[in-house]
């Protein structure tokens, strides 16, 4: 049965032994009902905390990617009857501790998604021990997302978002890719769409076991992005010969800062 209210924390773990006890013990369970970890075959003791810790545990036999993880999470979170889903990485990077603050707003109807958004604050992002290449092209990226989507949000690289069930059934995440660019893709689905997104400060953590792509993975995910963007300016143009042009305008705002958040 399907309860608007009901909110179910998934969270796609790989290798996550050393972090996700940690990251589990920060998430409210009073605002949550059910949390479910699916496995990307982890060659660590992932899978034997999870299920010592009475976490519903999902196993994928062969590792199927981050992206392919996320389909594995927001099936079996709607087959649940989850009204909101929360995703939270188990690598204790993000703070789960935000949930209340994420959830409200898409309960009370007013966004569609919530991002957990470590760049309202930038300096503390840096503070908070994320590398400066990380910085640098959160930074850059976002900027050519918040013209291309015609947003103006701080961050939209976060492993920390909340979506309403709403969207979940509404967009085809399942044709999306295997890896990382799925999270770029999604919101590209969602602003297609017209749905709402919102977002909420929440602090930096980079540690030691904290697991991070590596700086060629990072390349190889930023190049993805940017033609995640290309083909969507290709179909909204092929739609609407005028978003070109508010594009522009947008990219205006921006620079002068008058752009408000949708």
């Amino acid at each position: 049965m399907v309860r608007e209210d009901k909110v179910v924390v998934i969270m796609p773990a790989y290798n996550a032994a050393k972090t996700l006890e940690r990251t589990y013990n920060e998430i409210p369970k009073e605002y949550v009902d059910e949390i479910i970890l699916v496995d990307d075959s982890s060659s660590d003791n992932t899978v034997e905390i999870a299920k010592r810790l009475n976490i519903e545990t999902i196993v994928h036999p062969k590792n199927r990617g981050y992206g392919g993880n996320q389909k594995t999470c927001y099936t079996h979170a709607l087959k649940k009857g989850a009204g909101v889903v929360v995703m939270v990485h188990p690598d204790y990077q993000y703070d789960p501790s935000v949930i209340p603050q994420m959830i409200k707003p898409i309960k009370d109807g007013e966004v569609d998604i919530v991002f957990g958004s470590r760049m309202v604050r930038k300096k503390d992002a840096l503070r908070g021990g994320m590398p400066y290449y990380k910085f640098i092209s959160n930074i850059f990226l976002t900027t050519l997302e918040n013209v291309v989507f015609m947003r103006n949000l701080s961050e939209y690289h976060t492993g920390l978002r909340a979506y309403s069930r709403k969207f979940l059934e509404s967009v085809d995440f399942q044709s999306l890719s295997e890896d990382f660019v799925f999270d770029t893709q999604i919101i590209a689905m969602a602003v297609e769409y017209g749905f709402v997104i919102g977002e909420v400060p929440i602090i930096t953590r980079y540690q030691k076991d904290s697991s991070s792509i590596s700086l060629k993975n990072s390349i190889t995910y930023g190049l993805l992005t940017l033609k995640v963007l290309l083909d969507f300016l290709k179909r909204k143009e092929k739609r609407d010969s005028g978003y070109f042009f508010g594009m522009l305008k947008r990219m205006c705002q921006i620079s002068s800062g008058s752009a408000g958040k949708r």
